[in-house]
């Protein structure tokens, strides 16, 4: 009976052991799981708070970087330093345009030319004899010398020539009252007089040590020069043209298949090819003369010829890019050419978002005057388009671009 009691006791222990070491155990689970996910959630919490921070700094980028895609920040100080401008786009009236060439050509009587006053040997001064030289009206262009010639100086001979008929001329004329020389007499040494002192007259006041001196009879410049130093000229002769240039006509070159548009043309634009100015006509006190009613018969082109003032330097002879402006189009969105960027063909424009956003925007455009073009599609009224300092964004979006975050972990 006493070996079953402790029996008994012993198991009873031994049950109670295992009670507490599993109730030990698993408290100490528990308390490691709590553990665990407390580490997790702080975790957890440091990712979050990483996100948001990058978040922040993409957010709050600099120049050039995408805020959201499409989108460009170029900053206030920034813009103030390129000079950057905006307009909001509004409809208004433009024009039907012509885009063609042509060429810019003295207008008539605007011209002058230099002929040879008597025979000789051409010799030039210290005026350059170039084309293009400025001169004024009575400055000495070249000399032709005589004195070499078998004939002998003309000058001299002229002024020997003149003082002889003149003496003839005053006996002639005191003796003809009394009837001592016949009218007849009289009649024909008056006509010499007259000519030997238009001979005189021309060459007299010219003489310099190179022979007599050919001057200019305008103001203007040198062009069409036909004769070189040395060379033999023979009286009348032409030496060179003057053109004052203060009158200028444009001739534009038209297709046949504008001609019925023709009538409708009111005024021109055009760029010459050394310089970036775009000339108006109608700021150069410039009309219409005339557009021909047939083309030439070597060529497929009608003429439109204008006449204007010389107010810039553009030079006779020169060929020109033409813009014709014809019948007149209402309610229609433009562009200044400055606003446009082009890349591999397609045109596009920057458009101000707010203070410091810009997108990219691509436009279809239509005609252009050559300062501003028609914008068929890709902007509305209201849109604020950058005008100047366009190109400057496209540098600053290129080069510091800032990759936008992902949510790749």
């Amino acid at each position: 009976m006493r070996k079953i009691y402790w029996a008994g006791v012993v198991c009873a222990y031994l049950l109670a052991g295992c009670a507490g070491g599993a109730s030990h155990a698993e408290h100490e689970g528990h308390h490691e799981h709590e553990h665990e996910e407390h580490i997790h959630s702080d975790h957890e919490h440091e990712h979050g708070h990483e996100h948001e921070h990058e978040h922040e700094h993409e957010h709050e980028h600099g120049a050039g970087g995408a805020a959201h895609a499409g989108e460009i920040v170029f900053h206030k100080a920034q813009a103030e330093a390129v000079g950057l401008r905006t307009e909001t786009m509004r409809p208004a009236p433009f024009t039907n345009v012509i885009r063609t060439s042509g060429r810019v050509m003295e207008a008539q009587g605007e011209e002058s030319v230099i002929v040879a006053t008597i025979p000789g040997v051409v010799s030039f001064g210290s005026l350059p004899f170039v084309e293009g030289t400025a001169v004024r009206k009575g400055q000495a262009v070249l000399s032709i010398a005589s004195n070499a010639l078998s004939e002998g100086d003309v000058a001299a001979r002229a002024k020997a020539a003149y003082e002889t008929a003149r003496e003839e001329y005053e006996r002639a004329r005191s003796l003809v009252g009394d009837k001592i020389v016949s009218a007849k007499d009289f009649e024909q040494a008056r006509l010499t007089y007259e000519n030997a002192k238009a001979a005189y007259e021309a060459v007299e006041g010219k003489q310099t040590e190179r022979g007599v001196s050919v001057v200019a009879p305008m103001n203007g410049y040198l062009k069409n020069l036909q004769v070189k130093e040395g060379d033999y000229v023979s009286v009348g002769q032409p030496l060179a043209t003057i053109s004052q240039s203060d009158r200028l006509m444009l001739r534009a070159d038209v297709s046949e298949r504008y001609y019925a548009a023709l009538p409708t043309i009111r005024s021109a634009h055009f760029k010459t090819p050394y310089d970036s100015t775009l000339y108006r006509l109608p700021d150069l006190h410039g009309r219409l003369l005339s557009y021909g009613k047939a083309s030439d018969e070597n060529t497929f082109y009608i003429p439109v010829t204008f006449v204007f003032d010389n107010k810039g330097a553009v030079i006779p002879g020169s060929f020109v890019e033409i813009y014709l402006l014809t019948s007149p189009v209402e309610n229609v969105l433009t562009v200044p050419v400055s606003a446009l960027i082009e890349e591999q063909g397609v045109y596009s424009v920057y458009v101000r978002l707010d203070e410091e956003c810009y997108r990219k925007q691509a436009v279809t455009l239509g005609a252009t005057d050559g300062a501003k073009v028609r914008v068929l599609s890709g902007l509305k009224a209201g849109d604020e388009v950058v005008v100047n300092g366009a190109y400057q964004i496209k540098l600053a979006s290129a080069s510091n671009a800032i990759p936008a975050h992902t949510h790749h972990h």
